[in-house]
């Protein structure tokens, strides 16, 4: 959620306009601000059942007036007959069904207006498998299929101050892109309530660039301590 607030706002920043499509229902306008996000100028629905998500997304796209959706979350896109159902019922791939429908529908559209969407997807273990990753992703294989460019995102650190945490040490690594070569990966500082650390990002290439030297956990610059 973070990055795709990022996209956003320097999408607007270019002069895009963006949409939020909010199916967790989680979206916190505060923190979207403090990341650059014009609050005002964003179109945020927060839909009740993934077919009204996605149904939404295609008339937003087919307008041709929006550069960047972003639906948060694949996970939270339920559907109707589901979230109409009982508690218990077997509602066994309706989701990657309507995903799969979706998508076919989808893609035409986001072709021919140029427009970006950005689809947020969680994790998940499979169970009983001894071989190969157990981790999948919720909404079945077509937005694996679809998607032109796949992040793998994960939190390899927890940021301190003392024993305060503050943040985390976030890892992306590009698993799938239709545009440049795949398997890329960057490492970046995420902080509580403000987002990727512009600070800790330059110090990061000051280290790979061999202008700050890093020794255990201290990081100096002409003989100046930084800090750590």
């Amino acid at each position: 959620t973070t990055l795709t607030l990022h996209a956003i706002a320097n999408a607007q920043a270019a002069g895009g306009i963006a949409a939020f499509i909010d199916a967790e229902h989680a979206l916190d306008p505060e923190y979207a601000k403090a990341l650059g996000v014009d609050i005002d100028a964003l179109l945020v629905s927060q839909p009740d059942t993934g077919e009204q998500a996605l149904e939404i997304a295609d008339m937003l796209i087919r307008s041709g007036s929006i550069d960047l959706v972003v639906i948060d979350s694949v996970a939270a896109l339920v559907p109707r007959a589901e979230i109409e159902g009982e508690m218990g019922d077997s509602h066994v791939g309706l989701q990657a069904r309507l995903m799969s429908q979706a998508l076919r529908k989808l893609t035409g559209g986001l072709s021919q207006t140029n427009t970006t969407m950005i689809f947020i997807n969680q994790l998940r273990e499979k169970i009983g498998v001894f071989f190969g990753s157990p981790e999948t992703t919720a909404g079945g294989k077509a937005l694996k299929f679809y998607a032109s460019v796949r992040l793998d995102i994960r939190r390899i650190e927890t940021l301190k101050e003392g024993t305060d945490a503050v943040g985390n040490r976030t890892r992306v690594k590009v698993v799938k892109n239709k545009m440049a070569p795949p398997f890329k990966q960057a490492e970046f500082d995420i902080l509580y309530g403000t987002g990727i650390s512009r600070e800790g990002s330059l110090i990061d290439f000051g280290v790979e660039h061999e202008i700050v030297r890093k020794s255990g956990a201290w990081y100096t610059y002409d003989g100046d301590q930084l800090g750590r």
